[in-house]
């Protein structure tokens, strides 16, 4: 593991370097010139390809990672021939990436999992036929299987912030002598908060009881009869980094617009509901804790609220309440 880590250390900080560059270098804008699409159907940024390219060869060189999953790649990627490696790894390269060419936050998210026992043997990476795919599908796992998660946050300093089951530490890059140094130890989330973080613009596609808890948060009408405060980034890994500080509630559910919401499980909900967990806060859908989810693909897509215990408690209320009950 420790070798592992210190391969995404390095990628963090080669990443870091690209987006402090990036206006200077050309690296903003969309890839191709425009036009290139992944698998989600979403235009990629030139850094989306290259910080996938970045990490992908950082896993493959520490030689503990088999198989990874990435949102830049359409399926599970083996990275060595024989799937030899001890862990799979998951991954967003460039969470928030849409905020680049403004210079706003953004970060790479990531996770890891034991591997399962089982070996997919593949002839050709390059070509990976159907039977060889669905063994390498067979290594996803659910957010409870993970054994270290977090993320690079690249802002007004570059922080990496991670736990491996037995709390969360946080380590900022000195640019002096470039290295991380341990700045947030044993992170703790305060039980309750007076922030929420979610995008209102979808206030009139939501349930009504999530229309009802927001604005109750507004007017000081919830459980904690304090008015909450807004703070939306619209980069996860910058809203989740100020929420595990200060507390309180981020949220993207589940609309009618998208019922299941727009983040992925495997790479973005369950690494950061571990990483929450980790800090004492709680992660929900709604109605079915985060880490429970059994992966049907890499790119699966689930509603997710994290943040201060006593705020998921209160908003899974309101969902138990409307009757709301879904599992994924």
């Amino acid at each position: 593991m420790e070798t592992l880590m210190a391969s995404i250390q390095i990628a963090c900080k080669r990443i870091a370097s690209l987006v402090a560059r990036a206006g200077i270098e050309d690296l903003t804008g969309m890839e191709a010139g425009g036009g290139s699409i992944n698998v989600q159907g979403e235009e990629q940024k030139k850094l989306d390809v290259i910080s996938n390219d970045v990490m992908k060869n950082s896993l493959r060189y520490s030689g503990r990672v088999g198989v990874i999953g990435s949102e830049e790649e359409d399926a599970p990627v083996l990275i060595e021939e024989a799937y030899n490696g001890k862990y799979a790894a998951v991954f967003d390269p460039l969470d928030g990436s849409s905020n680049i060419d403004a210079a706003i936050s953004t970060g790479t998210i990531f996770g890891i999992f034991l591997e399962d026992g089982e070996e997919c043997l593949v002839d050709d990476i390059e070509s990976v036929d159907d039977a060889e795919l669905q063994c390498l599908l067979k290594t996803l796992q659910p957010g409870r299987g993970l054994v270290a998660a977090g993320y690079c946050m690249y802002s007004s300093s570059t922080i990496l912030v991670f736990t491996m089951g037995n709390g969360v530490n946080g380590f900022t890059l000195d640019p002096t002598i470039g290295e991380f140094v341990l700045t947030h130890p044993n992170i703790q989330i305060p039980e309750r908060g007076s922030i929420y973080s979610i995008n209102e613009a979808n206030y009139h596609a939501w349930e009504p009881c999530l229309q009802e808890y927001v604005d109750n948060l507004k007017q000081g009408k919830g459980e904690s009869g304090q008015a909450y405060s807004a703070r939306y980034i619209g980069s996860m890994v910058g809203d989740i980094h100020r929420t595990l500080l200060y507390g309180g509630i981020f949220g993207y559910p589940g609309d009618s617009k998208n019922p299941n919401g727009k983040l992925r499980l495997l790479y973005e909900g369950a690494p950061m509901s571990f990483i929450i967990e980790q800090a004492g806060g709680k992660s929900t859908t709604g109605s079915q804790r985060v880490m429970d989810i059994l992966p049907k693909e890499v790119h699966q897509r689930v509603p997710v609220f994290l943040g201060s215990p006593k705020d998921i408690e209160e908003v899974e209320s309101a969902y138990k309440a409307a009757g709301i009950e879904k599992n994924y």
